[in-house]
This record gives C-alpha cells, sequence and structure tokens, in this order.
C-alpha cells in the first residue's frame, strides 16, 4: 500500500517552491497527500514566491528561477487545493481554566483529542508543515496543532517542517513540564542573517510586519538547550537535518532535499543526517 503524507499549510501564505519539493517527490514515490489548514480555508501562494524577479534582500538575489515559478503557480492554481481539511474541526479545543464546568469540560475535551489524534495518527505515515511567512499568523502557536505533532512524535512518525513552520515544534509541549518536543534535538530553520528587515508580509491583510515578530534562531536555540544544537549552515546553499523523528529544512531551496530525506526516513529507517 502506498504511504500517505499530511500537509499542513498557513491560510495566510505558503512559500510556493516549500510546497512544489515535498509534493513533487512524494507523489514520484507514490505517496497519497492530503492537505489541511486550520479552518479549511483554501491556502494561497505568497506572491513573492511566484514571482521569479523579485529579489530576496538578506540574499540579494532571486529564490525563485522561472521553472520554480512555473511549477509553483501550476499547483496553487489547480484543484488539489481545494476543500482541504480544516484542523479546527478535527480537533477539539482546550477549554479554559475560567469556565463554569471546567473538570468536566477538560475530561470531555482529552477524550475528543485522544479520539481525533489517533485517528490521524492511524490515516497517516508522516506529517508536512510548509514554510513562508504565513505560518507566523496560524500555524507557530496555534495549540491544535501542536496536539497534532504531539501525537505524531509520540508515534515515532516523522514529522518534516520548512522555515517558519519549525517553529510549530519549537511551541509544541507537554503542557505538564513546558519543555519543548525539540529539547536535546538538531535542528534548522530561518538563521539571523536570512531574517527580513522589513517586509515581512501576509496573503489576505494589507500589513506590512516589518522585521519577523521573533528571530526563529533564537527561538530554536533555546527550544534544543544545551544538549540539542541549531544549525543555520549560514553560506551554504543547503540545510536540511533530520534528527529522527524531525526532519527540518532552513529556506527556499532546501524543500526538495528535505522531502527526499523524508522518504529515507520512511523507506531505509534514517534516523541521522547533516549534523
Amino acid at each position: 500500500m502506498s504511504r500517505r503524507v499530511l500537509i499542513v499549510l498557513s491560510e495566510f501564505g505558503y512559500w510556493g517552491e516549500e510546497l512544489v519539493g515535498p509534493v513533487e517527490v512524494l507523489e514520484a514515490r507514490g505517496y497519497r497527500l492530503t492537505y489541511m489548514t486550520p479552518n479549511g480555508r483554501r491556502p494561497v501562494a505568497l506572491p513573492p514566491s511566484l514571482d521569479p524577479d523579485y529579489v530576496d534582500p538578506p540574499l540579494g538575489r532571486s529564490v525563485t528561477t522561472r521553472d520554480m515559478a512555473r511549477r509553483a503557480a501550476d499547483i496553487d492554481s489547480s484543484s488539489r487545493l481545494d476543500n482541504p481539511l480544516s484542523l479546527s474541526d478535527l480537533i477539539p479545543e482546550r477549554p479554559y481554566y475560567s469556565a463554569l464546568n471546567h473538570l468536566r469540560e477538560l475530561e470531555e475535551y482529552h477524550r475528543g483529542l485522544a479520539s481525533a489524534t489517533e485517528d490521524l495518527v492511524a490515516s497517516f505515515d508522516a506529517l508536512v508543515i510548509v514554510g513562508g511567512s504565513g505560518p507566523i499568523v496560524d500555524l507557530a502557536n496555534n495549540e491544535r496543532l501542536h496536539e497534532v505533532v504531539l501525537a505524531f512524535t509520540a508515534a515515532d512518525k516523522p514529522i518534516l517542517a520548512e522555515c517558519y513552520g519549525v517553529a510549530v515544534l519549537a511551541f509544541a509541549r507537554d503542557l505538564e513540564n513546558r519543555q519543548s518536543i525539540l529539547w536535546g534535538k538538531r535542528v534548522t530553520g530561518h538563521p539571523k542573517e536570512y531574517d527580513y528587515k522589513d517586509g515581512t508580509g501576509f496573503v489576505g491583510v494589507d500589513f506590512n510586519m516589518g522585521p519577523p515578530p521573533y528571530p526563529l534562531e533564537y527561538i530554536l536555540r533555546d527550544a534544543t538547550g544545551p544538549d540539542g544544537a541549531f544549525i543555520g549552515n549560514v553560506g551554504r546553499e543547503l540545510s536540511a537535518i533530520v534528527d529522527h523523528p524531525f526532519i527540518t529544512a532552513r529556506s527556499t531551496p532546501d524543500s526538495t532535499l528535505a522531502a527526499e530525506l523524508l522518504v529515507r526516513v520512511l523507506e531505509e529507517g534514517l534516523r541521522r543526517y547533516g549534523w
């Protein structure tokens, strides 16, 4: 039977190539792909990721070839992203502690959560979190998505996260000890040197955040702790790290390599790469 992969995308803009890489690599292996967004709205690519003339300010050059812009636009305009699964429909929301009947609501929450996450983990072999600026808004601190990540981690099923999608892993943690699931792990992600000083924008809102709201590198350094490490590979063209069950990709050009590593994790039992 072919493997199934759940791909999570932001509703505020994903980077085109960071979807193209996993889609092309995984479909070439015959994997079946299912898409999910926070509220079931159709995801849309960030316009700069479809523009080969757009110059990435920190790198001082275009990061999108004309061929990649075409391939990303083909996926973005296709019907495959129509009607994604809704995270908010599938995963219950933890009640506030101020709820009048908090204990009963919490018990109901845990029952619903266990059922929902067990179904997802049983249905999919791996989880992919696509990057871009959008995840800053609706994925990084999404508690429902954190619960899905925790469930896949507990089941020892691989999770691939790209660019700002890696923040989801940093913030996913058990509420009893508040320790990140990345504690002691090696990861890569957007280094400080590659952060914008201005122009961090999103789809569907007229808002220029300026620089990102947090340096992802600092978040990841803190989340991995003294026995883990952030590996930025600044100045190297590619950066993808495997520290099972996590596969992390730094940025745009790493999406294909990271997807190939995911295949090796699933088919060859790869547990370590890049460190």
